[in-house]
């Protein structure tokens, strides 16, 4: 089974990389201790040799002696653990310490030089120090001699064991606890990544709308970068929720046209025509709006007079019980660089409701490079009707989804809000006011 776990992982590396580490540590450091221990019993050899040389004794005819009794009682004792030989060039053995009895003469070195020594490790016995001197006596004999003294490696193996047993224990103890260490460590340094990961889970569970935690540093880049993904995937899900509504209500009047002309179908072949035409471009419309992600299209000019006269000849319709008088007043060659679609939505829903709540009267008014708040727009549609117009206390309120000037009017509180969002998205804005001509509400979209 895969383990998924970083803290895991980390732990488990950072665990044997410790583990070689320390194994490699105690080789090089028994290594150390070990030739430290063998060049402190070369130099204890070396004084063994030293003290064998002060009580020896050449003798007239040249024959070496040694006393009896030693300073060292271990070359005494047989099997001691401390021998003595010495012996000339020829390998003639002149001299052996009672506790070597039983044991091989060692070899000596070749071409061992006079004032030299030669120490040799014979692992796992014993070790070996030679030396070679010149004696020469006061009766002028003069003779080559090589002392060499050796020592069972117990001791020293016992030193390298003690040490390793030390070396070993603490090295456990250092890794255990630098083990913990870098748990403790491990917790405190990914303590961000499971404070974003408990962030992400509140907003799964929906406790929270973004990732709104004190992160660290190299996580801000990516929590910013996981808010804008989920902003834009709920503004995504958001516009596609609009736009069914948007297109049910955009359907609307269409298909309420359609039903006044059901049952003279043969009369209004052309306007049966005509809707079922708009129904098909409004649905292709918002189609493409629910799945749009930015982009701009090149759009073509809209010629206003003709696109308002074709809108208002439908709503007559729509409206025929009312009687409703258009009174248009729009510049010549008046036209318009925007989708067709944001066009119709706006000045339908605007003119549509304008229908809804006027007597007899509708006004459309088009004026052509505006100045507003300081700034420039390139046209002015005005739409005033003769109705009981709208409480100041409402205007904002009718601008939300769902919300409706009067519950008792058939409508869903859609239109407004899409009239709203379209003419923002355009970089325009949209005013309402009661009408000063005919008395009921005055609505004005400011386009750039």
């Amino acid at each position: 089974m895969r383990i998924k776990s970083l803290s895991f992982r980390l732990l488990t590396t950072e665990g044997f990389v410790l583990a070689a580490f320390f194994a490699l540590v105690a080789v090089v450091l028994e290594q150390s201790f070990r030739e430290s221990a063998e060049e402190a019993l070369k130099e204890r050899l070396q004084v063994q040799i030293y003290a064998l040389l002060s009580t020896a004794e050449l003798s007239n005819s040249g024959d070496l002696t040694l006393p009896a009794t030693l300073s060292e009682p271990r070359f005494i004792n047989p099997g001691s653990g401390l021998y003595a030989f010495i012996q000339q060039p020829n390998k003639k053995l002149v001299w052996r310490s009672p506790s070597s009895i039983g044991l091989d003469v060692p070899k000596i070195p070749e071409k061992l030089g006079t004032g030299n020594t030669y120490f040799l490790a014979d692992n796992p016995r014993r070790y070996f120090l030679h030396y070679g001197i010149v004696w020469k006596n006061l009766a002028g004999v003069e003779k080559d001699y090589i002392f060499t003294v050796a020592e069972d490696s117990e001791f020293v193996s016992q030193q390298v064991n003690r040490f390793r047993k030390a070396l070993w224990f603490w090295l456990v103890v250092i890794g255990v606890v630098l083990i913990v260490l870098q748990f403790a460590l491990l917790r405190w340094c990914l303590k961000p990544v499971r404070i974003i990961v408990n962030d992400l889970n509140a907003i799964e569970n929906g406790e929270k709308t973004l990732l709104d935690g004190e992160y660290s540093s190299e996580l801000q880049h990516l929590a910013g970068n996981l808010n804008a993904f989920i902003s834009h995937e709920r503004a995504h899900l958001e516009r596609y929720r609009n736009t069914l509504a948007d297109l049910a209500h955009s359907l609307k009047t269409p298909l309420a046209i359609l039903r006044g002309c059901s049952q003279s179908l043969s009369d209004n072949k052309e306007t049966v025509e005509e809707q079922i035409s708009i129904m098909n471009k409004i649905i292709e419309y918002q189609l493409q709006r629910a799945a749009a992600k930015g982009e701009h299209k090149s759009v073509k000019g809209i010629d206003l007079y003709d696109f308002l006269s074709k809108i208002c000849n439908t709503l007559n319709k729509v409206y025929i019980d009312k009687g409703i008088k258009f009174e248009i007043f729009i510049p010549d060659n008046c036209l318009i660089y925007c989708e067709e679609g944001d066009l119709y939505e706006i000045v339908g829903n605007l003119l549509d409701n304008a229908c809804k709540w006027s007597k007899r009267r509708v006004k459309v008014s088009v004026v052509q490079n505006p100045r507003k708040d300081r700034r420039n727009y390139a046209l002015l549609l005005q739409i005033d009707d003769d109705g009981p117009g709208i409480p100041d206390g409402k205007l904002n309120e009718i601008l939300k989804r769902g919300v409706r000037a009067d519950e008792n009017i058939h409508g869903h509180g859609i239109g407004m809000t899409v009239v709203f969002d379209l003419v923002a998205m355009l970089g325009g804005k949209l005013e309402g006011n009661k009408s000063i001509e005919l008395g009921g509400m005055s609505w004005r979209v400011y386009l750039p």
